[in-house]
């Protein structure tokens, strides 16, 4: 049997940088978290207990890129994203010259970059009997109505409990039209995942049953024609009606903890176009302070966008404590009625991928959000008011049902 502590230098590509690893490096420098996984598997089953040693790639820069560390290591190992890249550099799994470097490091002709990298998320999914608010299936995709506090797809800190975890049970004992979820994306643990929600964001979400499915919902997504409309409670009258938020968004400048996992408007070379629609629906008074129910239309999709946006603005969403928001408090008894960000993915409109027929769904609020709407309707301090916004679409006595 091999032994997975050996090392051997990667195949080199003309011109490119020199990279050494535990035979997991594919041509042109890229890890390979399949068979990272596989070595890690063997390791423990001949009782290795430390496998850092093995997690260890070293890239050996022979030319002068000019680029970033996180950026290039983004490149270079896929299956984690910047911002968990960013993390491992900041809490001290990454090396240049031997020496603990930045995110912001700019690598140069002759560093030599040395990274423990995690262990990559299973891809293996286990299924598990969660239960799933199913608005619409076929044979190509479904569409779900998501609960909040739950997760999209496995990731490195959550490989159970996740949507992806319930959609493989629910195809296999419950769904009428059988199936599974498309392969694109199951390298990273992510099949059939087209876009996503934040965990405490509820609302539509669509996932593709097939690759060819899954191929013609992205590139709808990726082309701005998918018609998305969200809902949030927020802190603070929002005047005008509507508006148009055009700010660029970015990493939050400092990478302690608490901060790096947050975005900011930035106007400098790290910030990325983010453009916003807020369309103001209700109005409301409760407990001597003033909310507003906003519709909101993404015409970009950054990380946060519409949070940064409405906090930039003084109107931090209801609950989000990330971006200043407060719990939502039962005025009459101090009792806490919401205390996660009360925003929701209300509509979803596309057109779908085997038909092409226009296809629109509604997801009515539930629980916790739904019930502070209707707190703030019978608000005693005074009535709510309508608002009818140029360019909103949603049907709030679709999407809004009065709770008792």
């Amino acid at each position: 049997m091999t032994n997975p502590r050996k090392t051997r230098p990667a195949e080199q590509q003309p011109g490119d940088d020199i990279t050494t690893a535990a035979g997991f490096i594919l041509p042109g420098g890229h890890v390979d978290g399949d068979a990272m996984r596989r070595a890690l598997e063997q390791a423990a089953a001949e009782g290795v207990e430390d496998d850092s040693e093995l997690r260890r790639v070293v890239f050996s820069l022979r030319r002068d890129l000019q680029k970033r560390l996180d950026k290039y290591l983004t490149d270079r190992i896929t299956f984690m994203s910047r911002t968990q890249l960013q993390r491992l550099i900041d809490g001290g799994g990454v090396l240049v010259n031997e020496r603990t470097p930045k995110a912001s490091t700019v690598l140069r002709a002759g560093d030599v970059v040395e990274v423990v990298i995690p262990p990559p998320p299973s891809t293996e999914i286990q299924p598990e009997e969660i239960p799933l608010d199913v608005m619409y299936e076929d044979d190509h995709i479904i569409v779900l109505n998501k609960q909040p506090d739950f997760i999209v797809h496995p990731a490195r800190s959550h490989l159970k409990g996740t949507m992806i975890n319930a959609l493989a049970w629910h195809f296999a004992h419950r769904s009428g039209s059988g199936g599974a979820l498309s392969s694109v994306g199951k390298d990273m643990a992510r099949p059939g995942v087209v876009h996503r929600l934040d965990r405490h964001t509820s609302g539509c979400i669509v996932f593709a049953k097939q690759d060819e499915a899954h191929w013609r919902l992205g590139h709808q997504f990726e082309h701005r024609r998918v018609d998305k409309r969200y809902l949030a409670i927020v802190q603070g009258r929002v005047e005008p009606d509507v508006q148009v938020i055009d700010l660029p968004i970015g990493p939050h400048p400092s990478r302690e903890k608490g901060y790096r996992e947050k975005n900011v408007v930035r106007h400098d070379e790290l910030g990325r176009q983010a453009v916003t629609i807020c369309r103001v629906r209700e109005r409301y008074r409760y407990d001597g302070r003033e909310y507003t129910l906003v519709e909101l239309e993404l015409k970009t999709g950054r990380t946060h966008q519409i949070r940064v946006h409405l906090s930039y603005n003084l109107w931090p969403i209801v609950g989000d404590d990330m971006y200043g928001g407060k719990p939502f408090t039962d005025a009459s008894d101090g009792r806490e009625v919401l205390a996660r960000q009360a925003l929701h993915a209300c509509t979803l409109g596309f057109r779908h991928p085997v038909t092409e027929d226009w296809m629109e769904f509604t997801a009515p609020l539930r629980g916790d959000i739904a019930r502070v709407v209707s707190m703030l309707r019978r608000s005693a301090d005074a009535p709510a008011t309508a608002v009818d916004a140029p360019g909103a679409t949603i049907d709030l006595t679709k999407a809004v049902i009065d709770q008792d």
